[in-house]
């Protein structure tokens, strides 16, 4: 899964949220998650207080392994959280190419992360063969006060870009196992949908 989306945004929070398996008080309800993680790269330049990421330097690559059990089937995911800043430009195409599935991030509070959303979707459309399966996370939901887009927004270009939508903060947990979750979710049913994919195969998907 590459995690795509402008600088600043908070793809690296996520990121790490995620493949440490912080508290969630948005725990999913249904089919929880068995969660047995192993964090292949979280480097010095993460610090955190409680559950929060407090500072970071901007990304390039970085890569984040997880394996958990979702609908009682086992799954190992491989989160590449990549530069959102324009000098990396020439790099999202191999992220891209790495990738089965994308979170596209914005922040709430950033019209021009928003914007450039569409960059980032071509990118997917360009490289990959067929339509890629996408997610659309509007992060920093946190942020309410600071709010340039709206949840209307957000609903209405994951409707135009034909992916599910959802506000997340990595601040707070809230749906970060969520957004992963449904994109897992939305690969599968399309692997398992390929002819010729044995069922007696589908108890375990690697992404």
């Amino acid at each position: 899964i590459a995690v795509l989306g402008d600088g600043g945004v908070g793809k690296t929070a996520l990121a790490v949220q995620v493949s440490t398996n912080l508290p969630d008080p948005c725990r999913l309800t249904r089919n929880p998650f068995s969660l047995h993680l192993t964090v292949s790269s979280v480097s010095s330049r993460l610090s955190f207080a409680g559950a929060l990421l407090q500072t970071y330097d901007p990304t390039i690559e970085d890569a984040y392994r997880k394996q958990f059990v979702l609908d009682n089937s086992m799954c190992f995911v491989e989160v590449i959280d990549t530069a959102g800043q324009e000098e990396y430009g020439a790099l999202r195409d191999q992220w891209v190419r790495s990738g089965q599935g994308f979170i596209l991030v914005y922040s709430i509070a950033s019209r021009s992360s928003f914007d450039r959303l569409e960059l980032f979707r071509e990118a997917a459309r360009r490289v990959k063969t067929g339509n890629p399966i996408l997610m659309l996370a509007g992060n920093k939901a946190d942020k309410l006060s600071e709010r340039e887009v709206s949840k209307e927004e957000g609903a209405a270009l994951a409707q135009q870009f034909g992916c599910d939508f959802m506000e997340t903060s990595a601040k707070t947990t809230q749906n970060v196992e969520r957004v992963f979750a449904n994109l897992v979710r939305a690969l599968r049913q399309t692997r398992n949908s390929k002819p010729g994919v044995a069922s007696k195969n589908r108890g375990c998907i690697i992404l």
